[in-house]
């Protein structure tokens, strides 16, 4: 098995809304804001390369919307899903699977691309996968979510017959040295592949801890829709990955692609921070 980071470029948030009940004079020494309080974060995505599966999870944000959608999250930087895939050899009509975390429109938006008048799988040989609980979630929305779960970056994938679901159930053992957990607090049923790697286990966190910045407990995102429930989710895994060593790999963090934890006073810290090919 080999492991490759798959960049898909920058995109811009507000600030407060990331850090939620966080004053900006303290999160912004970690995360600093333009002059329009907006922070910039990465979409990181990650290619497993094991025989002849390759295993992409999550895939940006894409490049299907309009203008006036692009508008808002100022995508940046010079990298994207081709150009990332490119220069490992790779093509999309190479990817055998996509795996989904959750289906909020900066993971799930490169899934589908637009070809002419028609919405199509970008990956055409890939089984797409995320779970039945979220599914549901995602395509009957809440208000509040309502604008993060769009139908055009969703159904076209259950339309090509391209879709399957995972077992949703605690530690689900999804493939040889894949386990798959699952937390509820941002959104429900979102999904964080633990893959077993030269004799470490790398989470890739998704939203459950954005970026470094996000490591103390109360730094819980006001996108999330259940807080207290991200908060119970974080402190218990953080625990968990000190016990076991884990390696995080950060989906949204602009600067560290992985880190480790240590215990300190102040609470459970990041210990090292290095890219995943120098693992």
């Amino acid at each position: 098995m080999k492991l490759h980071t798959i960049n898909t470029g920058f995109f811009k948030l507000d600030g407060g809304a990331m850090f939620g009940v966080v004053p900006k004079t303290i999160w912004q020494k970690t995360n600093p804001a333009d002059n329009n309080n907006l922070c910039t974060w990465a979409m990181r995505c990650l290619l497993i390369e094991d025989g002849n599966q390759l295993t992409l999870i999550d895939t940006g944000i894409g490049n299907k919307q309009d203008e006036k959608f692009f508008s808002h999250y100022y995508l940046h930087g010079d990298d994207t899903m081709e150009k990332s895939l490119a220069g490992l050899g790779f093509g999309l009509a190479d990817i055998t699977d996509v795996f989904l975390t959750h289906l909020h429109f900066d993971h799930v938006g490169g899934a589908v691309s637009r070809e002419g008048e028609k919405l199509l799988p970008t990956f055409k040989n890939a089984t797409y996968w995320t779970n039945e609980k979220h599914w549901q979630w995602a395509t009957v929305p809440n208000p509040r979510e309502k604008a993060s779960f769009l139908k055009e970056n969703i159904l076209p994938i259950q339309e090509s017959g391209q879709l399957q679901f995972v077992e949703e159930k605690e530690n689900t053992n999804w493939r040889k040295d894949i386990e798959i957990g699952f937390a509820y607090g941002h959104t429900d049923a979102m999904m964080l592949p633990k893959i077993n790697y030269k004799g470490r286990t790398i989470v890739y966190m998704a939203d459950l801890l954005p970026s470094v910045g996000h490591l103390p407990l109360p730094y819980v995102m006001a996108y999330d829709m259940f807080p207290l429930k991200t908060l119970q989710e974080k402190q218990a895994f953080l625990e968990e990955a000190v016990a076991n060593n884990y390696i995080l790999y950060l989906e949204h963090d602009p600067i560290n692609e992985c880190c480790t934890l240590q215990q300190t006073e102040r609470g459970i810290r990041a210990a090292e921070t290095f890219n995943l090919i120098d693992l």
